[in-house]
Order: C-alpha cells, then structure tokens, then sequence
C-alpha cells in the first residue's frame, strides 16, 4: 500500500476535531436532562388517541403511516444530497464524507433547538395517590406515576425525525453554495447558526404569520438557498474561480447522477411526509410526481437548446432535472390540479436550466457571489417561484374547490379547506380568515424568511471569515520552511483555505490507494491476462 498524504495539517486547520468533540458532549449532556421517548409512543400505554387503544396499536400505525415516508426524506439527506455534490473531479470523497458529518451534526442539534421552541410539560394531578399527565396539551389527566410538571421534556418520536431531516436539507443547501471553498470548521460554525435560524425563522412563519408550506419550499429551499448565497458573497475568493480543480470528469458526474435520481425518485415523499393524513398527502404526492416529470422534460430540452453543440449538458441533468419538486413544494397539497402541476414542473425546470447557462455566470461576474452547485437555480429561483404560486393558489381559494365531494364541508373539523389553511392557528382579526389574508400570509413568510436568511448568512460570513483568519495564522509547531511555502496564504486574509487546497480532497482527506503494479504474467490478475 501507498500512503498518500501532504503531511499532517496543522491545528489551526484542525480545530474542528475539538470542536466535534466538544458538541457532541454537550449534545450528550443535554439529551440525557431534556429528552424522552414520546409518551404517546414511546412507552407502553393505554391511551385512547385515535389510531388505536395503547401504544401497541398507536405505536404500530404510525410505524406504517410515517416511517417509509421518513426513510424516503432520510436517504435523500445522506445518499441524495450527498452523491449530487460528488460532481467536482478531486472532491467526491469530500463531498459524501461531509454531508454525513454535517447531517448527523445537524439532526442532533435540530431535535434540541426545535424541542427548546416546542417544550411538553406534564399536567399533574393526585388522585388516588398516583400522578396523571396531560399528553399532547390536553386537558384530560392521562396515566403517569413519575410526573414532573414543571420540566421542559423534549419528546421524541418519528414526526420529530422527520422535522430533523427537513432541517438537516436547509444546511446541506447551504453547503452546496460553498462546497469545496470552506473548511470542517467553518462548515460546523455555519451549521450551529443556520440551524437555530431556519427554526426561529418556521416559528415565525408558521406559527405567527400563519403560512402554509407542506414540502418546505419557502422554509427550507428559500432560507437554505439565500443564507448560503449571503453566506458566499462575504467569503468570496477570486482564486476560487480560476480553480482547475473546479472542474467535472466522466466518473465524477456518474457519481452525481446517482445523487440525482435517488433525490427525483424520493421527493414525493418530501413534499408529502408532512402533509395532512389522506387526501391532502395523496395531492401532494401526485402532484410533486407529475411536476417533477414534467420539469425533467423541460430541462433535457432547454439544456440541448441552449447549449451551442445542440447537445445535454450534465450540470443541467444533476440539478434542472429536480426544480419541478421545489416549485410544487409549497402548494403540493392544495388543489393545484394534475395540469397545474405539470405547467409548474415545466416552467421550473426550464428557469433552472436556464438559470445554469446564464444566470450563475452573471452573479460571478456582476455580484461576485459564487456558487459552486448552482442552489440559485435549482433551490433559490424556484423556490421564489413556489412560493409566488402559494400566494396566488391561498387567494383564490375557496370552499367549492376544496369540498367539493365533501357531505361534511360544513364542519370545521371535517373540512378539507381548513386542513390546508387551517383558521384556528392565529388571530385573523375581526373578520376571521379570508383567502386574500392567507395570501397576505404566504407573502409575508417569503420576505420574512429572505431578509433572516440574507442577513444571517452576511453575519455568519463574517464569523467564519474570522474563524478562517484565525486558520490561517502561524501555529506553533509549524516548521520555518512550511511557513515560508505558505507565507502567501497564510499573509492573505481572503482566503478560507489555502488556494491548493479548494475543491481537493487532500486538504482533509487521508487516503489510502493501491500502488499500480505492471503484471508480467496471468498469475499475478488470475489469470485474466495472458
């Protein structure tokens, strides 16, 4: 074997390995005080809560109601996202690598974050001599002999899995805008900050505003793409640009296609793991799967059209392909109609392409924002364009549309137009709710979402330019004549890496190949050569 290596990095080019393991002891810490399994699910009961008596059965149903959907969004997190980075010719084992890293940082840390916005509290009484709880905020006592009232518990169950990986993909978005410019520390940094953000940010929209968003086009596509987009603009690098390592190959586009199509084929479920049970789900998931086909054809086209041999082009192919399940994200459950969804998916996937050809070039050139996966095309414009539509389908929303079939629309509980716009999450004023105020809602959550995630991504831009600066310094233990091989890096406060080191796996990578031997005879390849 054959070691390659450029020698060990220094630590100032390896404080993310105290940083690590600094997070994941205070993640210890933290989930062995706050968290527990959901009681609901979790430990054995016998609480009546609509999918069956007890946890056996209320347990069961949701295994079979939640977890394919759950593990559909999961593989896209690590084996999606991950394999349609692997695009950069010397950077796929980076590429893989740190989206798992990344991924298992941020689904720890989102379960935190998120149970600290949402905290479940025990409702306590004595009867008996035994302590009972309130679950789900109920005023009815359930069962509990070890009842704490006033501690904030964190209760976990697959719904919190799945709000988990929603929030990992606004990270891995991010990531994306950066990918190959930035070091584990940076990466590690950005993470912590977005992810408190993209939460604060859903609160907002969701809970104060009164948005509607089922597949996260305006709290996950939108904030991801312009925090990174921010994010970039204050760490831009020229040496970035001009990178020869920048570039694609054969294989590593395989690899990305790979990434591709796992995300096409799963995104039904993105869009549809957190939609209403029944109908609405079924909308959902109909309606990504017609958008997105047709945005795959709308791609191929445009990219052989605008492409000067006539010929596909495989930047368009990884990332075009998917715009139609971000464009539909947003209205994926209402009554968008099966035509309605195929002219979305066309529209987004044509913008994409074109978005690739001509639109990311611009930002380099005009804003010096580079953007090294292309997220402006396929995360941020259509996600711009989703979420438009959100506004225009809550305005023209109506009772007729929506309970159409429905004996029982009359009934708040039972109607479909108030299971996708649900009245009763906030005060609408006087009036109570009305489509154009939904509509007011959906807009407001767009601009809100862009100006926390525009200037989130600019302060946290300066926070991981300082924490490259520090990188970048002299360490002790640094040899003279490394110092003085570097002295141009380490004397420009510009860059986050030193400029050999963008988009290579050899900056923090130790890899571990075969020496090429020469075979004289069949003995030493089995035989397969004469």
């Amino acid at each position: 074997m054959v070691h390659h290596s450029l020698g060990a990095n220094p630590w100032g080019l390896s404080l993310h390995i105290p940083i690590l393991l600094c997070m994941q002891v205070i993640f210890i810490i933290l989930f062995g005080l706050f968290t527990r399994y959901d009681p609901d699910e979790g430990y054995r009961n016998q609480y009546d809560l609509g999918h069956g008596t007890g946890s056996l059965e209320h347990g069961h149903q949701q295994i079979i109601n939640n977890y394919p959907m759950f593990q559909d969004v999961h593989v896209m997190v690590f084996i999606g996202f991950g394999f349609l980075m692997t695009f950069l010719k010397k950077y796929g084992l980076s590429a893989v690598s740190l989206n798992m890293m990344i991924s298992a940082l941020c689904i720890q840390w989102t379960i935190l974050v998120s149970g600290f916005l949402h905290p479940h509290y025990d409702t306590c009484k004595e009867e008996g001599g035994i302590n009972k709880r309130s679950a789900g905020g109920e005023e009815k006592a359930l069962y509990n002999t070890n009842c704490y009232p006033n501690w904030p518990w964190i209760n976990i169950n697959l719904s919190t899995l799945l709000n988990a990986d929603f929030a990992t993909a606004t990270v891995l978005i991010t990531f994306g805008v950066v990918l190959g410019t930035t070091s584990p520390l940076q990466l590690i940094i950005m993470a912590i900050i977005e992810i408190v953000l993209f939460n604060i940010n859903e609160v907002i929209g969701r809970t104060y505003l009164g948005a509607v968003d089922a597949g996260d086009t305006i709290f996950v596509h939108l904030f991801g793409a312009y925090f990174g987009l921010a994010l970039s603009r204050v760490l831009y690098d020229e040496s970035t640009t001009t990178s020869t390592k920048a570039g694609a190959s054969r294989t590593s586009d395989l690899f990305s296609m790979i990434g591709t199509v796992f995300l096409w084929m799963y995104w039904p479920s993105f869009n549809g793991g957190a939609a209403a049970k029944g109908d609405a789900q079924l909308r959902a998931v109909i309606n990504t799967y017609i958008s997105l086909c047709a945005g795959c054809t709308a791609a191929f086209t445009v990219s052989a059209f605008v492409n000067p041999q006539r010929k596909f082009c495989m930047e368009h192919i990884q990332n075009a392909t998917l715009a139609g399940g971000v464009a539909i994200g947003a209205t994926a459950d209402m009554m968008v109609t099966p035509v309605g969804a195929m002219v979305t998916g066309t529209i987004a996937g044509a913008w994409s392409t074109i978005g690739y050809e001509h639109i990311s070039p611009y930002l380099v050139r005009k804003f010096k924002i580079t953007d090294t996966c292309g997220v402006n095309n396929l995360h941020g414009m259509p996600a711009i364009f989703g979420g438009l539509l959100s506004v225009l389908m809550a305005a023209i929303a109506t009772k007729d549309q929506y309970d159409q079939y429905n004996i029982d629309g009359d009934d708040p509980a039972k109607s479909s137009l108030q299971e996708i716009f649900p009245q009763s999450k906030r005060d609408w004023g006087e009036d109570g709710w009305s489509p154009g105020k939904q509509a007011g809602a959906q807009m407001a959550a767009m601009v809100v979402t862009l100006v926390i995630a525009v200037v989130g991504g600019l302060l946290t831009g300066k926070l991981l330019k300082i924490a490259a600066q520090h990188q970048m310094t002299y360490k002790k233990g640094q040899t003279i004549v490394h110092l003085a091989l570097n002295i141009g890096n380490v004397m420009t406060p510009n860059h986050n890496l030193p400029k050999e080191s963008f988009f290579d796996d050899d900056a923090y990578f130790y890899k571990e190949e075969e020496e090429e031997m020469s075979h004289t005879n069949g003995l030493n390849n089995k035989g397969f050569l004469p």
